[in-house]
């Protein structure tokens, strides 16, 4: 049995098989609808979500399976003292498969530890998103035809930005990547991110205050809102939130190819208008991410692949 609680949990040619099964799913969704009959995904969603939790449950009900839950820690035994441990057990007994989503960095990992079914880290805290991961994956992958080769911006709230730190993790694994890291002082890329990660790897990268001075040399933008729930203190967000804002303006100095991804929600670093320009990719995300998440529960659990390429004699 394996989880996914970490983007490196799986190696690069599982990454690779992943995006394959997935390209497969979006080319012919209707093969893939009764693969997963009578199993059951038990979505534990501790803290608030639109797209990923619906993601899921799109992912499992397309393969025909069934979903559980719940959306909040309000309406579970957590608000009566129950733990992550005690919670997995219960659940195990229900499902077949279990995403987790938790405020807590390292729950989804205290979780896979007495789980008898897989658990996917579906957002730990600040720390992890490693199906968000394989999302953006798909989405270069497919906008871009390669990982390899790419120079990606990062912008916005990189130090409290999950979604940051697994893809910086992840695609630091690539061959002639480079990485630039925009952001405000206080919101740059935690230390032990740029020691472990990137110059532990000798991967180049370089930190700047400026979207403007980038954006010519981008071939992808990966765009990130400062997160008002990770802020102690109202007035530092307040102060932030508007440190950058990408705007046809903007987007007139970038390449044409270039690419723009975000995890969403936005608030306002993307204008509304951008979202005309078809290098804007983020709601493409939204629909590569039914069919990643579709491929890993299919990985997970073992399910046959109706279309998987016929071995060679």
């Amino acid at each position: 049995m394996r989880h996914l609680i970490d983007p490196l949990d799986l190696t690069q040619q599982e990454i690779t098989q992943l995006l394959d099964l997935a390209d497969r799913i979006c080319a012919d969704p209707a093969a893939y609808q009764e693969v997963a009959n009578h199993k059951k995904l038990a979505t534990l969603f501790y803290e608030p979500s639109t797209r990923t939790r619906l993601s899921f449950e799109a992912a499992m009900l397309n393969l025909g399976g069934h979903v559980l839950g719940f959306p909040s820690e309000n309406v579970s035994s957590a608000t009566k003292g129950e733990s992550v441990a005690d919670t997995i057990r219960v659940v195990s007994c229900y499902a077949d498969i279990v995403a987790m989503r938790h405020p807590k960095e390292g729950a989804p990992l205290r979780a896979s530890r007495y789980s008898r079914i897989p658990v996917i880290n579906a957002g730990d805290g600040g720390h992890q998103h490693p199906t968000q991961t394989l999302t953006d994956l798909m989405t270069i992958r497919r906008r871009m035809g390669r990982l390899d080769d790419l120079t990606i911006g990062l912008c916005g709230d990189l130090k409290f930005g999950r979604t940051v730190h697994s893809l910086l993790k992840t695609m630091a694994r690539c061959k002639n990547v480079r990485f630039v890291l925009i952001s405000p002082e206080e919101l740059r890329v935690p230390d032990y991110i740029i020691n472990d990660v990137l110059e532990a790897n000798g991967i180049p990268y370089k930190e700047t205050r400026s979207l403007e001075e980038s954006m010519p040399e981008l071939d992808i933008l990966y765009m990130t809102r400062v997160q008002k729930e990770r802020f102690f203190n109202e007035e530092d967000y307040i102060r932030l939130k508007n440190s950058y804002v990408l705007t046809r303006e903007k987007m007139a100095q970038a390449k044409p190819t270039m690419a723009v991804l975000h995890p969403l929600p936005r608030v306002n670093e993307i204008a509304l208008d951008v979202d005309d320009d078809p290098r804007a990719a983020y709601f493409e995300q939204v629909q590569n991410g039914v069919y990643v998440r579709m491929a890993l529960i299919m990985t997970l659990l073992g399910l046959a692949d109706p279309k998987a390429p016929k071995e060679e004699n």
